[in-house]
């Protein structure tokens, strides 16, 4: 295993990779795509070009490591949040909205890894849309959980319109392009969900397909 300084081989390495993924966080969340580069995160990490190989094929696979840990922290936190509230439509909803939110804006590196940034990166997009899909997933499963219904593709569907929305409605935001204050934007964000969660349960009920 090999000791040193009576910390263990796979234990330096650990540490040498998240202070790698620290640096992509500050570069990419402060200065952009065009600025991280391998050099300047491994001069930002302290460390040499072979512990940044160590770790990573090159920086594509550092970057989508760094937003799939992003993406793991919010999910984590929703769930958290939405295990917490009310069994009510309307507090779910803003209690995992208000998690999202939260977190992103919190620290304005994490948005602009996730929203900003992963509009320009071919592979932090792909990881972008494939991310978004599995939010809708976890949506749809929860509503079909909370409404009792099963849901079929409409509730497949609404999910990741909910959810693909929800997205391009905080990158707006980020943007400057929609002028709300953060509450406002949940709260609005959370109308929308419960209406369209409600209105997708209900043409589920029988007596609503007319069964």
């Amino acid at each position: 295993m090999g000791l040193y300084g009576g910390v263990i081989a796979s234990e330096r390495q650990a540490g040498r990779r998240a202070r790698l993924l620290e640096a992509a966080l500050e570069l990419l969340g402060t200065e952009g795509w065009r600025a991280t580069t391998v050099r300047a995160i491994c001069a930002k990490a302290k460390l040499t070009p072979r512990y940044f190989y160590e770790s990573f094929a090159d920086r594509d696979q550092l970057l989508v490591a760094l937003f799939d840990e992003l993406v793991t922290e919010a999910a984590a936190r929703v769930l958290e949040a939405v295990e917490g509230a009310e069994r009510d439509a309307r507090a779910k909803a803003r209690a995992a909205i208000g998690a999202f939110v939260e977190l992103v804006t919190d620290d304005p590196r994490k948005a602009r890894v996730l929203f900003m940034e992963a509009v320009g990166s071919e592979p932090l997009a792909l990881r972008r849309f494939e991310t978004v899909r599995m939010f809708a997933t976890l949506v749809a499963q929860q509503g079909r959980e909370f409404y009792g219904v099963d849901g079929g593709t409409l509730a497949d569907t609404t999910a990741l319109m909910l959810v693909g929305g929800l997205a391009e409605t905080l990158l707006a935001w980020l943007g400057g392009a929609l002028r709300v204050t953060r509450e406002q934007l949940i709260d609005d964000c959370t109308e929308l969900f419960v209406v369209m969660g409600e209105g997708a349960s209900g043409m589920l009920r029988p007596h609503a397909r007319g069964d």
